[in-house]
């Protein structure tokens, strides 16, 4: 049988990177993610993924990054069993079912066009969850999304590819709309930016970074209704072990050196 022809570009082509690298991951015998989704995901779509350059450590990296928010909607939704969860530039990753959240929660998964009807074909239905066809920068998708009810909101991969202005002004939309939750995503300095456009996969992909986040009350200021709450430890101990000695050596140096610590980061934030 023919695979899922995919005709994606820029950004777009970038989440078939996170989705090999969570692929990748998930083959390995003592997996962290145990993702099948995304290894069904991969063996059904017709792509050249070796022109992605994802390695073991970077497919590594994407998995302990989606786990740690796993494990954060996880305990929001465990909190709040009649919650939204609301997961911007969702791309083919398969959160939803990983987490596979309460039966009162209400799970929207929102990203472009072309990428939800991807979505349809590779991944089943179930009860209460929504997929919203839109740019997460366009407004009236949000009436789509309840406002009354407690909101775990999630980016995974998305701000960094967003405009400095049109970041902002998407929190500020989320958080007027939302009764009120958690917002959690990973953000990365402008160092960080110079690092990610070196990434050969950013490179193949032609996607182009802006938005950069130096400090995380910056957004307190441009979003006064966001009040920051810290940072998730990207990696523990016994997850950088499974590591090779170059990956490592740069989470050392990261551990050691401020401006390290500062090229990718995941915050949370409440309103």
């Amino acid at each position: 049988m023919a695979g899922e022809k995919v005709d994606l570009s820029g950004a777009k082509e970038t989440l078939l990177m996170t989705l090999y690298g969570k692929a990748l991951e998930s083959r390995r015998p003592h997996s962290l993610l145990q993702d099948r989704f995304a290894d069904e995901a991969v063996r059904k779509i017709d792509y050249d993924f070796s022109r992605l350059k994802v390695d073991g450590n970077l497919g590594l990296g994407f998995a302990i990054r989606a786990k740690t928010l796993d494990v954060c909607v996880a305990d929001f939704l465990a909190r709040y069993p009649d919650a939204i969860a609301l997961h911007l530039g969702c791309g083919l990753d398969s959160r939803i079912f990983r987490v596979d959240p309460p039966q009162g929660v209400d799970w929207f998964d929102v990203d472009y066009p072309d990428v939800i009807e991807l979505r349809r074909r590779l991944y089943p239905s179930r009860d209460r969850y929504h997929l919203i066809a839109s740019s997460v920068t366009e407004p009236d998708w949000l009436v789509e999304v309840p406002r009354n009810r407690p909101a775990m909101v999630v980016a995974e991969g998305l701000t960094p590819y967003l405009a400095a202005d049109e970041g902002p002004r998407l929190f500020a939309r989320l958080v007027s709309h939302l009764a009120g939750g958690e917002l959690t995503f990973d953000a990365y300095s402008r160092f960080g930016l110079r690092l990610m456009r070196l990434n050969p996969a950013i490179k193949a992909t032609g996607s182009e970074v802006h938005w950069a986040i130096e400090d995380p009350r910056e957004l307190e200021l441009a979003v006064p209704k966001l009040r920051f709450i810290g940072e998730i430890p990207s990696y523990m101990p016994e997850q950088g072990a499974r590591l090779g000695w170059s990956a490592r050596l740069f989470i050392g140096l990261w551990r050691l050196i401020p401006a390290m610590r500062k090229v990718g980061r995941l915050l949370r934030y409440r309103f």
